[in-house]
């Protein structure tokens, strides 16, 4: 009988295999990383074909890592970074071109567009804003600038998917059968599918002018036979069945067990990712929120969600350790920052890829305000991750707006939450206790526990929230003036970012 459920995580950065047992514990795991492309300013490229070797290498080392094997898996999930695009020919598996990253803003002047002419279709569609973030506009941009897609999409000889979908079609047997299939999750990210139908949306298709043909089969994100076996040739050469797919901030959501209405979880990674279950009702934003899907197991009715998404948060940090190179690792920041007792009245608002919620500003641009010669890097450090908390500020303040719900406790997870500077300051900044769960990473977590559902692995949900356990909490300690006093220091910095002046 199998003991164990396994759960790729396709990330931003890197990809990683993780097995866990029935009390929802990790018990192997195999991670490796994949080199980053900046082509031109604001372009953000991966290679997929590095992303299917990666996935392929961890899964097979994690199960030889002297712990479970293939054939004690009862099932494995899918979950990875949204929006991320990739267009290959289904005959050979080759990719038409790079996967175009979530974070990527090539496509700015034709969401600027589409908001023109197209803004409030799109919004009550999909409940998302026209903008770069989002996986329509890459497939239309690489129809459109690469030669010989789009004939080759109207033939049936390119097809569109995120990382899930990409990841699942070469788990499946690749141009050997595999199955193009993503879930609805990933499929509420791409500004094509009906939040009411969740299915594609032939006028939306008209919008952009993709031919249907080119998209996934949307499934529920949990179910026991919509996404087939992993092959027996590789990479675990056994066939195990896939039943769990979801994009990441959803499976985090899941592994965070939030499943009741007004429950919430923030994941610090690249970026920030602040989701709010809102049950079965849809929610429309009026304060620059996304409304999505969290889930949908099975047959049951699918559970909707207000997210709040910050393009650059754990990347911020990234850019203090690769371009300004003023830490060697990515955790050397928090020492750094401790060496100050505060930001001494400087502010970081890192725009890299514009500003995401609440403000959906593509222009905006990275901004270091208040500098005086008595700053230091340290300063800069503290800045840094003062930057990821505001940010989460703005998009909690804009949730209570829209589902008029005040968060009385912030549940956290993802690589951030080890810092525990960074946690204090988020609960000062915010005024409510952070939670961290012992198992920090539940966004593969999530995919695991959406798999065993579908196999009965687990029982229900009620079960997946016996295995959930605090590791630690912070509580605030700023007073109220110290809190609202830099909350205005931070709006003013951001009205920098936005109102940037091209000297051009």
């Amino acid at each position: 009988m199998p003991e164990f459920v396994g759960a790729v995580d396709q990330g931003t950065t890197s990809t990683r295999f993780m097995i866990f047992d029935h009390d929802g514990r990790e018990v192997a795991r195999h991670q490796l990383e994949h080199k980053q492309f900046f082509p031109r300013s604001g372009w953000v490229e991966h290679d997929p074909v590095e992303i299917w070797e990666r996935t392929n290498s961890t899964m097979q080392n994690a199960v030889r890592q002297g712990g479970p094997t293939a054939a004690d898996l009862a099932a494995v999930g899918i979950t990875n970074q949204r929006e991320t695009t990739v267009i290959w020919d289904p005959r050979t598996g080759q990719p038409y071109y790079n996967a175009i990253v979530w974070q990527d803003t090539r496509t700015d002047s034709m969401a600027a567009a589409l908001e023109r002419e197209h803004g409030d279709l799109i919004r009550r569609k999909t409940g998302l804003p026209p903008a770069t973030y989002f996986s329509g506009g890459k497939i239309k941009w690489i129809l459109e600038n690469i030669d010989g897609v789009r004939e080759a999409a109207e033939r049936g000889r390119a097809v569109f998917g995120n990382t899930d979908a990409w990841v699942l079609w070469n788990l499946t047997g690749g141009p050997n059968g595999g199955i193009h299939a993503t879930d609805v999750t990933n499929a509420s990210r791409t500004m094509l599918m009906n939040l009411e139908t969740l299915d594609w949306d032939d006028e939306l298709l008209d919008v952009f002018g993709i031919p249907r043909a080119m998209l996934p089969a949307i499934n529920p994100s949990s179910h026991p036979e919509a996404f087939g076996a992993t092959r027996t040739s590789r990479p675990l050469r056994t066939a195990v069945p896939i039943t769990g797919v979801l994009g990441d901030q959803q499976a985090a959501t899941v592994g965070q067990v939030c499943f009741r209405p007004g429950e919430a979880k923030n994941t610090y990674g690249t970026g920030n990712f602040l989701v709010l279950n809102t049950g079965t009702e849809i929610v429309r934003s009026s304060s620059g929120l996304l409304t999505t899907l969290a889930y949908q197991f099975g047959d049951a009715p699918a559970v909707y969600a207000l997210e709040g998404s910050m393009a650059v948060t754990g990347s911020a940090v990234q850019w203090l350790r690769d371009q300004l190179r003023i830490i060697s690792s990515a955790s050397e920041v928090e020492t750094l920052a401790r060496q100050v007792e505060d930001s001494g009245g400087i502010y970081f608002v890192p725009a890299f890829s514009g500003l995401f919620a609440p403000y959906w500003r593509s222009d905006a641009r990275g901004a270091i305000v208040g500098l005086a010669r008595y700053h230091t890097h340290a300063h800069l450090a503290r800045a840094t991750l003062e930057a990821i908390c505001y940010q989460s500020r703005d998009v909690a303040e804009a949730m209570e707006r829209d589902a008029g719900v005040a968060l009385d406790v912030l549940h956290v997870d993802g690589g951030v939450t080890a810092n525990d500077l960074c946690m204090q300051i988020q609960a000062d900044i915010l005024g409510v206790p952070v939670s961290r769960p012992v198992v920090a990473e539940t966004t593969a977590l999530g995919a695991a526990y959406a798999a065993g559902l579908a196999t009965g692995f687990w029982e229900d949900t009620d079960e997946l929230r016996s295995h959930w356990h605090e590791s630690k909490r912070w509580e605030p300690q700023w007073n109220d003036d110290e809190r609202e006093k830099g909350y205005a220091g931070w709006k003013k910095a951001v009205e920098r970012s936005l109102n940037w002046v091209d000297v051009e």
